[in-house]
């Protein structure tokens, strides 16, 4: 607001200085003049003031806004509630605990959800892969023909995005919400997965364990969080490799052959502590199906030659693996919110599906088949990938605040998400070695 300001003096009184700061309150008196918007600013030799007025050496201040601002009855009234409910929501948000079990149970989630979102359609499921499949071939023929070094990077980057959707889509075969078929899930899930170097049912096992303890600090499987001791006990490089970018987008082939740290077995060995014994068949399969793509892609090598593989299916496979690291860390990890983990008797199924976090990746979420609205997956894995955004919609009022409202894309690409992951990174580094209710915690060293 600007404001004018005029100064007169007389008998002595020149301008306002830094001594006139320093007198006593009792030499300096305000004269409001409403009618002029005018302030006088009198002072004195003698310490109390006269009421007579042109006696009075002056300062006058003209201010170009009113001293008061009437409000109308109508807008006090407006004014206060929202005041006052803008005051109680802060309240609310303070008092709200994360960790805290919820108000409801699952069996409330699911009564909300549509019957209809439950349906498995097989029809519509191989649509998906048919259109995703074609897009794959045409891409690689597209960029085989045209052998452009312009072309090439966005060839990486198209091709990798849709071996990421492959596997989404393979992923539901794991789930069964592809269809209420087992055999062709089996036989889906095990062309899509294999074409991508992932042993289908070793990995199936493994995700199904994570699901089934989605936020237990011990028995969790993916992404889940090292305990103090584990992280102090770390080499320099295991520490740099988990921690430090772009290390940690690289690391579901090393995790497929030795799992996480603190943890040990393979998802290609029979024999690991990650399955049963009923499971060994299945186990022996997937690695069967993984080692013949992998002997067909060296073959390969022989008819295109090696440049021209890793051109072709080479790079757009570490994009697939950077887009399959970099979509489940964040399922799980970086939210502005401190989230729990569990241990003990505070861990419930449900109170650990509701740690996970919804993502918007803008033009990414139809391509990858909406696997960012992870919620309800985590809950309820049996629903399809095409009815997730209408199952959240309608879980959304039981789930109140324990649902975190992703933050929308402002671009085509997620670019958002990538500070996301590196704030992440920094201070997300481990939980204490007791407790069960507990928070990520940072070593002061990696900052």
């Amino acid at each position: 607001m600007a404001a004018g300001l005029v100064l007169s003096s007389s008998a002595g009184c020149s301008g306002i200085k830094q001594p006139l700061l320093h007198q006593s309150l009792t030499k300096t008196r305000f004269i409001n003049n409403p009618s002029s918007n005018i302030i006088l600013l009198c002072c004195s030799k003698d310490p109390i003031f006269s009421s007579r007025t042109p006696n009075l050496d002056r300062v006058v201040a003209k201010v170009s806004a009113p001293l008061r601002i009437q409000l109308t009855e109508q807008e006090t009234q407006t004014t206060i509630p929202l005041q006052q409910e803008e005051e109680e929501e802060d309240k609310k948000k303070l008092l709200f605990d994360a960790g805290a079990p919820p108000p409801f149970k699952l069996a409330d989630i699911r009564a909300a959800i549509p019957k209809h979102c439950w349906v498995k359609d097989p029809w519509r499921s191989m649509g998906y892969v048919a259109r995703d499949v074609a897009i794959v071939l045409a891409l690689a023929a597209a960029a085989a023909h045209l052998n452009s070094c312009l072309l090439w990077p966005l060839y990486w980057a198209a091709q990798g995005t849709m071996f990421w959707a492959l596997f989404v889509l393979g992923h539901d075969c794991g789930h069964g919400s592809f269809s209420n078929n087992p055999k062709l899930n089996s036989v889906v899930g095990h062309l899509l997965h294999s074409s991508i170097l992932v042993p289908y049912h070793g990995w199936r096992i493994s995700h199904r364990t994570h699901h089934q303890n989605h936020g237990h600090v011990e028995n969790d499987e993916s992404w889940h969080p090292l305990t103090e001791k584990t992280f102090k006990s770390l080499d320099w490089m295991t520490r740099t490799l988990r921690f430090t970018l772009p290390f940690p987008m690289l690391a579901y082939p090393f995790y497929l052959w030795n799992r996480s740290p603190g943890k040990s077995g393979s998802h290609f060995d029979p024999n690991s502590d990650l399955f049963v014994p009923a499971e060994k068949k299945d186990v022996i399969t997937s690695t069967i199906c993984w080692t013949t793509m992998l002997a067909l892609l060296f073959g390969l090598n022989f008819v295109v030659g090696p440049m021209q593989m890793l051109k072709l299916y080479g790079i757009p496979y570490l994009i697939n693996v950077m887009w399959l690291d970099f979509v489940t860390y964040l399922h799980h990890h970086g939210h502005e919110d401190k989230l729990p983990w569990y241990r003990g008797k505070e861990w419930s199924y449900l109170r650990g599906g509701l740690t996970t976090i919804d993502r918007d990746y803008g033009w990414i979420n139809n391509i990858h088949h909406d696997i960012g609205t992870h919620v309800i997956h985590h809950l309820f894995p049996q629903i399809p990938h095409y009815h997730l955004i209408e199952a959240t919609e309608a879980a959304k009022p039981v789930l109140g605040k324990y649902y975190r409202e992703p933050k929308k894309s402002s671009s085509p690409i997620p670019f958002h998400l990538l500070g996301e992951l590196l704030r992440s990174l920094k201070k997300d580094h481990y939980v204490s070695d007791t407790g069960d209710v507990l928070y990520y915690q940072n070593d002061h060293k990696e900052k």
